[in-house]
């Protein structure tokens, strides 16, 4: 439910745009302030879930989740679904630590792989679903039920977890307050810059903000070197080469995830003419790849050295990709389309669900929520960045193929009755689509440092950590 939320608004963007009179970037904060409210306290979330109970932390977010989804459908402003959306993101940091260290902590190193591959293939399949979800929802009932939605999982989560989630052994930890707001002002500080960029010309006062929130991003590292009794982020834990990589790896999924859908979405409604259920269906040959593909490269996740399992995701999903930005053009059949969504989603089938295996597979229990926290802050850090890039990207595109026109009635739920003007727009989807393109090949390449795992599914010598105790 959490990472639909990532990538569900993204359908709905052009209607947001006309029932709210609002403008692709503000819209486009309705993503990113989930996402940054997400991102910043999920490094001590997870350190939270170690101390007091990883069930007890996913019930306290799974209830502002819920609440905040309520308050999302009922906005009547532009403003206030931006506010809803911040208080959402703060309960999705609240549950996706405990869910990851969960996991680690009552499955051995050499079982884990299958249990973690169902974590992670969900997260991708969640991650495409999420557009096609929004869409029909869009398209049927309005665009405040991709919010109203939730609501109902909510409830049900939350029955659920309170009869089935187990009780877990608790750690003592110090918690590093002056961490967390180093690195929420840093990223915020980014953010914010990145996106308004283009909006705001890039005044001074806008690359302050990038170099002012690189150089707080920097004094966090370093106060995280420095500091000896329990750093947010406990460096050591990048020693080990695997869980390093695939921060990387994830960090470029997250950008992704949060990125590609915005252009696609915008030629298909815009030039094309597409309902927003229409709309969502090109990316349902992607959804379905995922799903296929899962219980599959579960299996595979064991036995097979992760630089080949993920190194293959990354070039698949990048191809696929740079063929949809070539042909993505007002006259191309959707058949045509379709099957590039199916290049993309057999590559992310090969990524998500081995790349979560592989980083928390030889963490050490007592470190499992402080691992679980780092890896999903560090989607999170790539998501936010994503968002915000693109959104600088395809308002300069647009600004350049059609300068002086009004982005909201460019971009808005109406099909653009100019062909002319509709191949232009379509030239400006085509170069935004460009930067997703080449970050799977910024992932490439960090796979290809991936080791082999010290376990015995890859006939290692066996691992030391067992499951943890279960109370309760």
């Amino acid at each position: 439910m959490i990472l639909v939320d990532l990538t569900i608004v993204i359908v709905a963007t052009p209607t947001i745009i006309d029932k709210l009179d609002a403008s692709v970037n503000q819209v486009v904060w309705v993503s990113s302030a989930y996402m940054l409210a997400y991102a910043v306290p999920v490094l001590i979330t997870g350190r939270l879930g170690d101390r007091y109970g990883s069930k007890y932390l996913y019930l306290a977010g799974l209830t502002v989740f819920t609440l905040a989804s309520l308050w999302c459908g009922l906005s009547t402003s532009i403003e206030m679904l931006i506010v809803a959306r911040v208080v959402q993101g703060l309960g999705a940091s609240m549950i996706t630590p405990q869910t990851m260290a969960i996991i680690t902590r009552i499955f051995p190193a050499a079982e884990r792989g299958k249990a973690m591959a169902v974590w992670g293939a969900t997260a991708g399949v969640a991650m495409v679903v999420g557009p096609i979800l929004g869409g029909v929802l869009t398209g049927w009932l309005g665009w405040e039920w991709i919010f109203f939605v939730n609501i109902p999982v909510g409830i049900v989560g939350f029955v659920l977890a309170v009869r089935r989630v187990p009780k877990l052994p608790t750690n003592e930890h110090r918690f590093d307050w002056l961490g967390v707001a180093l690195s929420g002002v840093g990223l915020f500080l980014l953010a914010f810059g990145i996106q308004e960029g283009h909006d705001k010309h890039w005044a001074g006062w806008i690359i302050t903000m990038i170099v002012g929130g690189l150089a707080v991003l920097c004094v966090f590292v370093g106060w995280q070197a420095v500091n000896r009794k329990e750093p947010l982020v406990p460096l050591g834990l990048f020693k080990d080469r695997n869980f390093s990589v695939s921060n990387v790896a994830i960090t470029t999924m997250g950008f992704i995830a949060a990125s590609f859908g915005f252009p696609l979405m915008l030629y298909a409604q815009a030039v094309r003419g597409y309902n927003p259920t229409q709309a969502a269906l090109l990316l349902f040959p992607m959804a379905i790849m995922s799903i296929l593909l899962a219980k599959f490269v579960g299996g595979l996740t064991d036995r097979v050295h992760p630089r080949l399992i993920v190194g293959f995701g990354f070039a698949m999903s990048a191809i696929g990709m740079l063929l949809m930005t070539r042909w993505l053009e007002p006259g191309t059949s959707v058949w045509w389309l379709c099957a590039f969504q199916v290049l993309v989603g057999i590559g992310n089938a090969f990524i998500w669900a081995p790349t979560a295996a592989t980083a928390t597979r030889n963490l050490p229990m007592h470190q499992a929520g402080a691992g679980a926290g780092v890896y999903n802050a560090t989607r999170q850090v790539g998501s936010v960045v994503g968002s915000a890039a693109i959104a600088v990207l395809m308002s300069s595109r647009i600004a350049h193929f059609l300068p002086g026109a009004a982005v909201q009635g460019e971009a808005g739920a109406n099909k653009i009755p100019d062909p002319h003007v509709a191949d232009l727009f379509s030239n400006a989807m085509q170069q935004s689509l460009l930067l997703p393109t080449l970050v799977y090949l910024v992932g490439l390449v960090a796979v290809l440092f991936y080791e082999r795992p010290k376990h015995t599914g890859y006939g290692g010598a066996p691992a030391a950590t067992v499951a943890a105790p279960v109370e309760g």
